[in-house]
């Protein structure tokens, strides 16, 4: 089927989903955190914010992760609101009260770890707004 020149083309996505598979223990979520970190660097540019790793979840909705210095900083859409009780179970934090979660840095392993038998995919992301003004922050500690 040919395009008509006249109408604009949506470019292809810049990062494809990759088919998850569970990891079972912190030996598998550090390695997966270090092939995760080499894409990073090879994929996204210096000058590029709101980077990240959206997790596409099996029973619906996205969970976008972002690492910034010693947080963890995850944006749960509306869909997926329902994994609310299992971050907090995961990583012994209370459920803030809007979808931006601020988490220490230690629970990483701990988060990926609880949530693993629950993701379908992962893409890389680039331009995600993180905490938007309009959004209440909370501090998980």
């Amino acid at each position: 089927m040919n395009q008509d020149p006249t109408q604009p083309h949506e470019a292809a996505p810049r990062f494809r989903p990759v088919p998850w598979i569970a990891l079972q223990t912190p030996q598998d979520v550090e390695a997966w955190i270090d092939e995760h970190n080499r894409c990073l660097m090879e994929n996204i540019g210096p000058q590029e914010t709101g980077v990240g790793v959206c997790f596409t979840l099996t029973e619906g909705g996205n969970l976008y992760l972002q690492t910034s210095g010693d947080a963890v900083i995850l944006d749960v859409d509306a869909e997926a609101e329902w994994i609310a009780p299992l971050i907090s179970a995961a990583t012994q934090t209370p459920v803030p009260p809007a979808q931006l979660w601020i988490l220490q840095d230690d629970k990483l392993i701990q988060l990926i770890v609880g949530l693993s038998s629950l993701v379908a995919s992962t893409t890389l992301v680039s331009g995600h707004n993180f905490g938007s003004r309009s959004r209440k922050v909370q501090y998980s500690r």
